[in-house]
């Protein structure tokens, strides 16, 4: 029976169906998350606020002696 092409088919399509609920259910959740952030100051980009424009210092693990 396990080779039933319409088993097979039902099969499929079950996962298909299954895997179409996850993503809108993650959809959703995205959605919802999307809403509940805060609105930002206006005129300030979130993904540059903070960054300070120059050069950075280097990490500590590039720094020798002769550059304190």
């Amino acid at each position: 029976m396990a080779n039933n092409p319409s088993v097979n088919k039902r099969n499929r399509e079950r996962d298909r169906q299954a895997y179409q609920r996850e993503k809108d259910a993650t959809r959703k959740q995205r959605r919802d998350e999307k809403v509940k952030r805060e609105p930002g100051e206006p005129g300030l980009d979130r993904d540059i606020a903070g960054i300070v424009p120059g050069p950075q210092p280097l990490p500590d693990e590039f720094k020798d002696e002769g550059d304190l």
